[in-house]
Formats: C-alpha cells, sequence, structure tokens
C-alpha cells in the first residue's frame, strides 16, 4: 500500500520533460512542473475510507463528457474497468446515458448527488472525485487536489471547493 497520495498523470505528461512530477516529491525545483500543468489527478492512498471524496479531478474544460474519456483512461488501472460515471444534475445538465464511443460506461446524473463531486463506478470500487472548476488558478487547484488525496483527510466538499475560490451550489 503506497504511504501517501497517489498522483495520476497522462502518458503525454509524463514523457515531456520536466512534467509528471508533483512538486512535493522533488527538491529540485528546475524538475517541477508549473503547479497544475501535469497533476489533473490525485487519489487517496488505498485503505480505510475517510471524508467525503477519494481524491480530486482538475479537468480542462468544462464539456464534461469530452473529459471523461482522459479520466477514465487514468482510472482503469486502479479500478480494473470502468462500468457506470455518476454525476451532479445541479453541475452538469443531462449528457447522452452512454459515453460516446463507449457502449460500455453508463452516465447517470442526480439531483441527490453532491455538487462538485463525480463518482466513477468499477466492478470492485467506487471513487467519488471532487471536481476542481477548470478555471481555477494552478495554484489554488494544485493545494485542493492535493488536500483531497491526503490519508485522513475529511474535509467536505464545499470546504475544499471553498479552497479553490468555487461558487458553492
Amino acid at each position: 500500500m503506497p504511504s501517501g497520495p497517489r498522483t495520476v498523470t497522462t502518458a503525454a505528461e509524463t514523457t515531456a520533460p520536466g512534467k509528471g512530477i508533483a512538486p512535493s516529491e522533488t527538491t529540485a525545483p528546475e524538475k517541477t512542473a508549473a503547479p497544475g500543468e501535469a497533476d489533473r489527478l490525485r487519489l487517496k492512498p488505498e485503505g480505510p475510507s475517510s471524508g467525503q471524496v477519494d481524491g480530486a479531478w482538475w479537468p480542462r474544460s468544462d464539456d464534461f463528457v469530452a473529459e471523461l474519456p482522459a479520466l477514465l483512461a487514468e482510472l482503469k488501472s486502479p479500478l480494473k474497468r470502468v462500468e457506470h460515471v455518476t454525476y451532479s444534475l445541479i453541475d452538469h445538465d443531462v449528457v447522452a446515458r452512454r459515453l460516446p464511443g463507449d457502449r460500455m460506461v453508463r452516465l447517470e446524473g442526480f439531483r441527490s448527488q453532491p455538487a462538485g463531486t463525480v463518482t466513477v463506478i468499477g466492478p470492485e470500487r467506487r471513487l467519488v472525485l471532487l471536481v476542481v472548476p477548470p478555471a481555477t488558478d494552478p495554484v489554488l487547484a494544485h493545494r485542493v487536489l492535493k488536500t483531497a488525496a491526503e490519508t485522513g483527510n475529511s474535509a467536505t466538499v464545499e470546504t475544499l471547493l471553498a479552497e479553490c475560490d468555487a461558487p458553492i451550489r
């Protein structure tokens, strides 16, 4: 079991020089990517659950359906297979019932789902992720990603969103 938060980056980000390295994982500032540049998804380490979220995701745009394939590709390893994604109808209008191009992943919106979250469900595990608004300042977004993924963090969704100056719905 890892001892700290898991940082997930895309293949393109990990192959570019100086990218894919979270600032807390290096001591040489010149090797660190600008906060938020490569760090778009952080998950709490596996273990006993704490708090309202299992990590945080910082999408690049407000286009929820367009952003999902990249997120789901990164979550296939910890979830083995992504079957279902739920989202808040407060955050998004009703989208397609299936992810375009992927007939296996069901999409479903709920009024009862907390605003600012998305739930990704696999065959054996589900992850509730805080969704950091795309327009969030990179320094604030990085801080929220890190905070949401800390072991034992029990901050509420509202508290985490307030930290990144996001409007609370």
